[in-house]
């Protein structure tokens, strides 16, 4: 009879000890469903980008643009009720596109519509024109014998496929990001590409390059789709096509810029810290609303929905509106030189980086220990039509120092269908942004951080991914 009732009594209590390990209790599973629902009839982020675009616009790193967007930032934190608002000062470039001219000149003369690549060297001022020779992408180009590219123009003409992930985008940004250093290896005079873009309106998508330091710099352009296919049309008869381009882009000294960094804080746990970043640059084209914007008003709103609700968090949620990610990835590599001992505090990092389209899946980058927690938070996210998605996230370019130093990322992955539309372009701007679902990307970021920073015993250290895409488009960090 003893062993009997000592057999029970170790059954009665499985229960007792599965509830104590689970990583989040009812109470943490209600306030998260109640902080999902509230968001989504909330439009406190679509306002804080109407704000940003409105009264502050571009804001390329190191303009005048970038200083006025940082005191806007500042001052929005502090109004939307977070704690700690402080600045990280970091020095980032400061590029000037410049006007450009492209035209052909033969064998059917017209203006073309292009724009600068990010950081690219301009061209003296009588211009430059030569022939040019088309390559569809860079892995052609690579394969060219330098009599067939020294002295012209190089084209490369691969297009950007539209898809509701970034797989477009990353199969043709190395295009722009290393073509114009394979180009100069073979003594190219000049590099324009297609626009990573998917839109067909009369407009050119800019986005950085990354100069190799083993080859001749030289300038760079990016065409307008239907510009492209004109282009390509001439090309097609045969004939020689010769282009002229002239281009003010210009590197200028260093300017300094700060990350704005803004807290939740925490309670019993409040040396630890779930962070939740976006950038606050933007190219000079548009006026940032869908990169990085909505990204900004994201993180900021999150933060501030858990604040106004009154529910305490365990951990410190920690905005961090970083710096300079579109040229150079200057504020994320400042915050990932924090002492060893501040990155080991941080427990989970998200990046709001892919505008506002709704959001399909939660991927995350975590053990598989910690794949548990995961998929706790991904079934209160399931009423918002979000899936669980893959244990292979590679964060965000302004995170990935942090996860080079072994903390986890979540990443809730959006539609990409039409984010590249307006992405790096003049279109970018307030009315490329739906309330309706940009309310649900906050809907999922805030019980995602909420549950993040209650989750029992944490997100563990993960390997540091190696990198298949790149974490920035400049040369310096």
């Amino acid at each position: 009879m003893p062993r009997l009732l000592a057999a029970m009594t170790c059954l009665a209590l499985l229960p007792a000890v599965a509830l104590a390990q689970a990583p989040f209790t009812q109470a943490d599973i209600a306030t998260a469903a109640r902080l999902r629902d509230a968001a989504l009839a909330d439009n406190g982020a679509y306002d804080i980008v109407a704000s940003l675009t409105t009264e502050v616009g571009p804001r390329l790193a190191g303009s005048a643009g970038d200083k006025r967007a940082v005191a806007w930032a500042q001052r929005m934190l502090i109004e939307l009720g977070l704690s700690n608002v402080r600045l990280q000062p970091v020095m980032v470039p400061h590029w000037e596109r410049g006007r450009i001219e492209a035209r052909v000149t033969a064998p059917f003369p017209q203006t073309l519509v292009a724009t600068a690549l990010g950081g690219s060297i301009g061209t003296d001022e009588a211009g430059i024109e030569a022939e040019v020779v088309r390559f569809d992408n860079i892995a052609e180009l690579r394969a060219a014998a330098k009599e067939q590219v020294a002295g012209r123009i190089v084209y490369l003409g691969q297009r950007t496929e539209r898809s509701n992930t970034s797989a477009g985008y990353l199969g043709t940004v190395y295009n722009r990001v290393s073509g114009p250093s394979i180009a100069a290896s073979l003594d190219a005079r000049a590099l324009v590409i297609r626009s990573v873009g998917t839109s067909n309106d009369r407009i050119a998508h800019t986005g950085a390059l990354s100069y190799d330091n083993n080859a001749p710099r030289i300038p760079a352009a990016a065409l307008s789709n239907p510009d492209a296919d004109l282009l390509e049309r001439m090309l097609a008869t045969g004939k020689p096509v010769r282009l002229f381009l002239k281009m003010g882009a210009r590197e200028l000294p260093y300017e300094q810029s700060a990350n704005l960094i803004a807290e939740v804080p925490g309670t019993d746990l409040e040396d630890e810290v779930v962070l939740i970043g976006a950038h606050l640059d933007s190219w000079d084209l548009g006026t940032g609303a869908i990169d990085d914007g909505t990204g900004v008003a994201i993180a900021a709103e999150t933060a501030a929905l858990i604040a106004r609700s009154g529910a305490k968090t365990r951990r410190t949620i920690r905005v961090v509106l970083f710096a300079s990610e579109e040229y150079v990835v200057a504020g994320g590599a400042a915050y990932a030189r924090l002492p060893e001992d501040e990155i080991g505090r941080h427990v989970v990092a998200l990046e709001a980086d892919a505008g506002a389209d709704h959001v399909l899946a939660l991927d995350s980058r975590v053990p598989e220990g910690k794949r548990g927690v995961v998929e706790s938070i991904a079934g209160v996210l399931a009423p918002l039509r979000i899936e669980l998605g893959k244990n292979e996230s590679y964060g965000g370019a302004d995170i990935s120092g942090l996860m080079a130093g072994g903390v986890p990322a979540l990443s809730l992955r959006q539609d990409w269908t039409n984010y590249l539309d307006a992405h790096h372009s003049p279109n970018d701007n307030l009315d490329k942004v739906d309330r309706v679902r940009l309310n649900q990307v906050v809907a999922a970021y805030v019980a995602t951080v909420y549950l993040a920073a209650q989750a029992e015993g944490g997100f563990g250290r993960i390997d540091p991914p190696e990198r298949t895409k790149p974490t920035t488009s400049g040369t310096r960090q």
